[in-house]
């Protein structure tokens, strides 16, 4: 049972010099001689083992008093924690004898050998130590003592030390070994005690239970059915059927259908009551357990989560958790949308507390956020204004509640607006995207044509009077003087100030409309509309050939 020692070495014929049991904590400890003559055993290290551990001097406390490592001894350690469905069997004469087991244990190689080695090491260095400075101190000083009282143990403190390695370690040593003979495996005492393992019965008649035949054993083994009055099916505790239900008063039924329904039409809450049943009994009854939200009743946070609870998720209790869900109903009431991230934001509640509180009369719209659960019911607005106009004062004394507990800003009291959200959401495939898409580029396309031709029908009409016939244009002759020649190189010179009839020179105020300084009489053009085309025409060959 050791890994260094193959099976096929066993212990029948080692000598075994000494054995002895600790009964209450099944610890047991065996000693066996080591063959010495053996040519495997090495002396030169056995004598060296036992010089560690016991030293030069040799006495009755002496681990091996040989001066050699004579001896080995294996410690038990327990196999298994829980040995009542063991036992040991024996099967003799066509029976099987079973007795039952205390204790299973396991011999192992013990080393503590080293651990003594170890302490007479230190035990040498300290003596030495002691030797060193007893000669350097002629006398010890005297040194005050201080004396400290234990405080009080605590019983998180006596646990600890009772679980600690040390006082396992205490308690162990304080059961005393008990000292044992060892008899071989082929000894006569040896045989005695296997007889003990064998039922000490002379007969078989006083076991009644194994003299069964095959047919008693098995009906012993599966009982017949024994038919037994069909009592009524027992529903679950937190379930109640419809009979049972309207035994109850009418508060107590109606508690119990909001509490499992949680948001109801009071059309609703009528059928299940029964016919007969008064709705003004059922509206005085309804209002103390649920609240109106857009029509419909929903029930009260304080009836499902009541005083001295906590969330199952977070640990919050009933008062944070009905003020955070009483938030979401007064939200509901002012939209029919509400967003999960605004609510955790201001009621600082965990995602799941948050989520329970919206499952409880909501649904949940992908991209959009959570929605009422029912629609509005008017009818019940109509029939009832009064009821609704309570149920409105109610609101507004939560609505200044939670203004002051959660600071209620600005936004959040005024309802958003969901004009587009009530639609459904339109699905539509790759291939109708791509279609449209195209559709998309032609019109573009056409769109673009049109604005070209547009820009190009204008920049022909702006270009159209510099082609404009020279007919068209009407000249003012004067007489001008015959020996000057005319100077077309003044095109080139002249700023748009003297095209249109002004002198460069700011002293002269003369217009060249009028007569020229020097007499002259040459006649003189003179512009009667836009000059542009006009000039290019003066300046041309066949206006000097028509000169």
């Amino acid at each position: 049972q050791y890994p260094i020692r193959p099976a096929s070495m066993t212990y029948d014929d080692v000598t075994h010099l000494s054995a002895k049991i600790k009964p209450k904590q099944q610890k047991v400890e065996l000693d066996m001689a080591i063959d010495t003559l053996n040519p495997n055993y090495c002396r030169s290290k056995g004598e060296q083992i036992a010089l560690n551990v016991d030293g030069t001097c040799t006495d009755e406390t002496s681990t091996y008093s040989s001066k050699l490592m004579d001896r080995q001894t294996f410690c038990s350690s327990q196999a298994a924690s829980n040995v009542s469905r063991y036992a040991a069997a024996i099967y003799r004469k066509g029976e099987l004898h079973l007795t039952p087991l205390h204790g299973i244990l396991q011999l192992r190689p013990s080393f503590s050998y080293l651990d003594k080695a170890d302490a007479k090491h230190r035990e040498r260095e300290a003596a030495n130590e002691a030797g060193d400075s007893s000669q350097d101190e002629a006398e010890d000083d005297i040194k005050q003592i201080t004396v400290r009282f234990s405080r009080p143990e605590t019983e998180q403190a006596r646990q600890r030390r009772v679980q600690s390695y040390e006082f396992l370690q205490k308690r162990q040593a304080e059961e005393h070994w008990v000292h044992l003979h060892y008899y071989g495996l082929r000894d006569s005492r040896s045989e005695h005690e296997r007889q003990y393992l064998l039922s000490q019965g002379h007969g078989m008649a006083e076991n009644t239970e194994l003299i069964k035949s095959p047919s008693e054993y098995l009906m012993m083994l599966m009982p017949p059915n024994v038919e037994e009055e069909k009592d009524k099916p027992v529903a679950p505790s937190n379930v109640l059927s419809m009979a049972q239900l309207r035994t109850l008063p009418l508060a107590d039924q109606i508690k119990i259908l909001m509490k499992n329904v949680k948001v109801m039409p009071f059309a609703n809450l009528m059928s299940l009551l029964g016919s007969g049943t008064d709705s003004t009994a059922v509206l005085r009854c309804i209002q103390q357990v649920a609240m109106l939200v857009q029509g419909n009743w929903v029930v009260k946070s304080d009836v499902l989560y009541p005083k001295d609870t906590s969330s199952p998720h977070s640990g919050v209790p009933a008062e944070v958790l009905c003020r955070g869900r009483d938030f979401v109903m007064w939200k509901f009431t002012q939209d029919r949308w509400v967003v999960r991230k605004e609510v955790a934001t201001v009621t600082k509640l965990c995602p799941e507390d948050v989520k329970d509180f919206l499952e409880h009369m909501s649904v949940a719209r992908i991209n959009k956020g959570w929605e009422f659960l029912l629609p509005y019911d008017e009818d019940f607005v109509k029939k009832h204004p009064d009821v609704v106009q309570r149920q409105k004062m109610l609101w507004m004394g939560i609505q200044a509640k939670l203004e002051k507990v959660y600071n209620l800003l600005k936004e959040h009291l005024t309802p958003k607006k969901q004009d587009g959200q009530s639609a459904h959401p339109l699905l539509v495939s790759g291939e109708q995207r791509v279609n449209m898409a195209k559709a998309k580029v032609k019109q573009n396309y056409r769109l673009l044509e049109k604005e070209l031709q547009k820009q190009k029908a204008e920049s022909k009409a702006n270009d159209a009077p510099s082609k404009m016939d020279i007919s068209n244009v009407c000249l003012k002759e004067e007489p001008v003087s015959d020996e000057e020649p005319m100077d077309a190189s003044a095109y080139e010179s002249m700023n748009n100030g003297m095209v249109n009839g002004i002198h460069s020179e700011e002293s002269s105020m003369d217009s060249l409309n009028g007569h020229l300084p020097g007499g002259c009489t040459d006649r003189v053009v003179w512009l009667l509309m836009d000059w542009t085309p006009v000039l290019h025409y003066l300046l041309s060959s066949r206006f000097h050939e028509a000169v």
